[in-house]
């Protein structure tokens, strides 16, 4: 319990490739408490090479929860993930004073740490209307429109995802307003404290680790995962790094070799902006992955407040 007498949420947040699952899996065991997942694609089950699943080692050290929940063929809000985290994590702290959360996606994290407002009802000729510009267009003219209009949100949205850009300037339009007030929540009194530990590496090994990680997705069978979520491809969890790049290829917008160098490009990209998200939080506490040592002391302080 922290001072509060509140439970605590320990959030292990970073880049994508930085060691979130590692660390996560050695606090919950050393805890001896539980995991929630807050990684946008790996609650559904179909994919799991692109979205670097714990493996099914890991997932037996410790209990996980939001691994292959879902199926690609439901639609799953990263507002109906916040109701549903939070009611588990407040479930988990019944029986644990502590519950490891991990992640990189910040919008899901932010759900759980701050609670989720409701959107409110759009006229849905405004969603059409930027399809169409969507479609002629591209994503360019709708990102620099979300720049202008929201910069909150456009440092931290997928912008490979035309679907999340185009559902956040839906808002801005009908409303006037920006998408991210309308997710700016600091007053819910949430159940449970928050410790926030944040891991990050120097740049060039990042960037080294994403690409090796990259190749390693590829001999393991990605581009033959990618064809079998051909078919959803205009889902919303699919308009990400790791299968985008893979279905432009496949209707020919490219070869394999340029398609690959994209794949690391663009996961490198993102790792970026997923850092400068994180960076707003200033009660992130920053370690290196093989510091376990002084996040231990970090955690055994915060718990004995």
């Amino acid at each position: 319990m922290s001072g509060s007498g509140k439970p605590i949420l320990i959030s292990i947040v970073g880049p994508t490739a930085v060691g979130k699952t590692e660390l996560a899996i050695k606090i919950a065991g050393w805890l001896k408490t539980e995991i929630v997942s807050a990684d946008s694609r790996q609650f559904y089950k179909e994919m799991t090479i692109g979205t670097a699943k714990p493996s099914k080692e890991e997932l037996a050290m410790v209990p996980h929860h939001f691994i292959d929940s879902h199926s690609i063929q439901e639609l799953y809000s990263a507002g109906e993930y916040g109701r549903d985290a939070i009611k588990m994590i407040t479930n988990l702290h019944e029986t644990n004073d502590v519950v490891v959360a991990v992640g990189g996606s910040g919008l899901y994290l932010k759900a759980i740490w701050d609670g989720f407002d409701e959107m409110p009802a759009i006229d849905p000729s405004i969603r059409i209307q930027l399809n169409e510009e969507f479609e002629k267009k591209g994503i360019d003219p709708l990102l620099e429109e979300l720049k202008q209009h929201d910069p909150e949100y456009y440092d931290q949205v997928d912008q490979q995802n035309g679907q999340r850009v185009i559902r956040a300037l839906e808002v801005i339009r009908g409303t006037g307003r920006s998408f991210s007030s309308f997710r700016a929540n600091q007053n819910v009194d949430m159940p449970y404290d928050h410790l926030k530990i944040g891991l990050n590496m120097e740049r060039e090994v990042l960037f080294d680790r994403i690409n090796r990680r990259m190749d390693v997705m590829i001999d393991e069978g990605l581009f033959s995962e990618a064809e079998k979520l051909y078919k959803y491809k205009d889902h919303n969890a699919l308009q990400t790094v790791g299968y985008s790049e893979i279905f432009a290829f496949m209707d020919g917008e490219y070869d394999k070799e340029e398609a690959v160098r994209l794949l690391k490009r663009n996961s490198r990209r993102y790792a970026k902006r997923q850092l400068t998200w994180f960076r707003k939080y200033e009660d992130i506490h920053w370690f290196e992955p093989g510091q376990f040592t002084e996040i231990k002391q970090l955690i055994t302080k915060s718990l004995s407040q």
